[in-house]
């Protein structure tokens, strides 16, 4: 599991361990292993930079599924710098996928990928995968370029893939002082009784999903043998910023504060992702609310305070 020292990454270990495999995760040096010492024991951990193929080979060696959840850059921050966007991720993945080919063990190759940028502005919604795809930002290039190079290299050398477009993933272990992810920032402010910032009047639109529903969605698309590769991963719901406050101060029962900025350009206005696909060819469907899945998180982040 390349970049699994992160949210997704820490629960799809889990899984992955309740259902009986043995994991390997590949993450930078120096990572803050204390959100992680119940895996260490059970989780091989190799450390290395991801932009330097001779610390990647041997995370490979022996495995048979490679999960690729390594982005170096954030939507917000990445078009200040798309030459670092391009050569970390995208160059850093052709590498990746180089060191693939070689005669190996791997299966098939799932790449974590962006259904909140990689469409842009929506022409309708819910967004099917066969929607224009028309990023507004240099972090959505990237992912969709990423995804172009996976089926050239599938026509090349015979490489299985399949790509995750995954929603707005929340849920329990989701670091509220990152820079990515709504949700626990809200939920961390209003705990703190800190005004929660929302860029533009709060309108925006987007597609929340519970990490559980995500997990199994990657378990079911790793055992997938099929045509379709590209799946769209979300509730097929949308929540607008204002309406997920509401959420928010229903569980807290009682109100939040607000301070509401400028709306930033590269924002798109909705982003809903339709995910009849993943219904029908993976059997799969969200089962938690976000009402449910923000309870759920809630409560977790309410024993991390009592805790310390």
């Amino acid at each position: 599991m390349l970049g699994g020292g992160g949210f997704i990454g820490k629960h799809l270990s889990e899984a992955l361990l309740q259902e009986g495999f043995e994991v390997r995760v590949f993450e930078r040096p120096h990572l803050d292993m204390e959100e992680h010492l119940t895996l260490q024991s059970r989780v091989e951990w190799v450390e290395g930079d991801f932009t330097n193929p001779a610390d990647v080979l041997p995370a490979l060696d022996g495995c048979d599924w490679v999960f690729h959840l390594i982005s170096t850059t954030l939507p917000k921050t990445s078009n200040e710098n798309p030459i670092y966007d391009l050569e970390s991720n995208v160059a850093s993945t052709l590498r990746l996928l180089d060191l693939i080919v070689r005669p190996g063990s791997i299966r098939k190759l799932i790449y974590i990928s962006s259904g909140g940028t990689v469409y842009g502005v929506p022409e309708a919604t819910p967004i099917p995968e066969s929607h224009p795809t028309n990023p507004r930002c240099a972090y959505g290039i990237g992912k969709l370029a990423v995804e172009k190079y996976l089926d050239l290299y599938r026509l090349l050398h015979g490489i299985d893939y399949a790509v995750l477009r995954l929603a707005n993933p929340y849920g329990e272990y989701q670091h509220p002082l990152a820079t990515q992810g709504v949700i626990p920032v809200f939920m961390y402010k209003a705990l703190n009784d800190e005004p929660i910032e929302i860029w533009g009047d709060g309108s925006v639109v987007r597609d929340y999903i519970y990490i559980g529903d995500v997990i199994r969605a990657m378990l079911k698309v790793m055992r997938h043998d099929g045509e379709a590769r590209i799946f769209n991963i979300g509730s097929g719901r949308g929540t607008s910023l204002n309406v997920l406050v509401q959420v928010l101060e229903d569980l807290l029962n009682r109100a939040v504060r607000r301070t509401f900025l400028p709306q930033r350009r590269f924002d798109v206005p909705v982003n809903v992702l339709d995910i009849t696909r993943a219904r029908t060819v993976l059997d799969w469907e969200p089962l938690v609310t976000l009402q449910e899945g923000m309870e759920r998180m809630l409560a977790n982040m309410r024993r991390d305070r009592a805790s310390t």
